[in-house]
């Protein structure tokens, strides 16, 4: 695990959802690519933080890991936290895009409870894919920006979703060579710019990276914006947190 800090406010982690998916091998927590929730559980064990935050994908409330999820509760109140779980759906965030996922978050006994950011979108004000990408319709392809695509030929309906102009696009894949959705009024594949913008990053982040890695990190990702909401609920928690102990003593 390398080294680790004798102590720290926040322990943040995403454990791999090959083993949790509903495209996987629904191996859970106990699979071969699980690993890293193991070295999580230990991290927190170690560093004792005032708080942690786990993210996975919405597979891990379904009713084939319901012990995934018991053991992930047990694992991490055993250790002295108040843990909870929420579905978040991105697009109710800010987010162009169909994404769901589970955040589970833990806080010291004993302190104070986690609340979690209200949605502030409806189904009718979501950001479309139109909005998030329409100045890049006709922008050159551009290596340094991302701004480049997949020449995939429509495959299996996986791979073949075309974005609703109107709508937020499908959820962006970490594997997309052939999977990556196709743009709305081009006969093409969305690029990796475009892709980029679906999951929030800014433009002036770049991916020092080459076609395959570049959509693996972006596809991985947690978009920016609704890390930013999370982020700043888990900031008034320890805010709170602290102030609880400081008035305590």
């Amino acid at each position: 695990m390398g080294s680790l800090p004798d102590a720290c406010d926040l322990v943040i982690g995403g454990f791999p959802c090959q083993d949790i998916s509903i495209n996987g091998k629904r191996a859970g927590v106990a699979g071969p690519r699980s690993g890293l929730y193991r070295a999580m559980v230990e991290t927190v064990r170690k560093t004792r933080p005032k708080m942690f935050v786990a993210e996975n994908v919405r597979g891990l409330l379904y009713a084939y890991n319901k012990a995934s999820l018991a053991t992930v509760i047990a694992d991490f109140t055993a250790l002295g936290y108040t843990v909870s779980y929420k579905l978040y759906h991105a697009a109710d965030y800010g987010v162009p895009q169909r994404r769901e996922r589970v955040l589970i978050v833990g806080v010291l006994k004993g302190a104070v409870r986690f609340r979690p950011p209200e949605p502030h979108l409806d189904s009718m004000s979501r950001v479309s894919s139109r909005h998030a990408i329409q100045d890049l319709e006709t922008a050159p392809q551009d290596a340094a920006f991302s701004h480049v695509w997949s020449l995939a030929k429509k495959s299996s309906e996986q791979g073949g979703r075309m974005l609703d102009p109107n709508k937020p696009a499908h959820t962006v894949r970490a594997e997309c060579h052939g999977n990556n959705q196709f743009n709305y009024s081009l006969p093409r594949r969305i690029s990796m710019r475009e892709a980029a913008r679906f999951q929030t990053f800014p433009d002036s982040f770049l991916f020092k990276a080459r076609l395959r890695e570049t959509e693996r990190m972006i596809g991985n990702a947690v978009p920016p914006v609704l890390a930013w909401h999370v982020a700043t609920a888990v900031d008034a928690t320890l805010r709170t947190f602290d102030a609880a102990r400081m008035a305590a003593e």
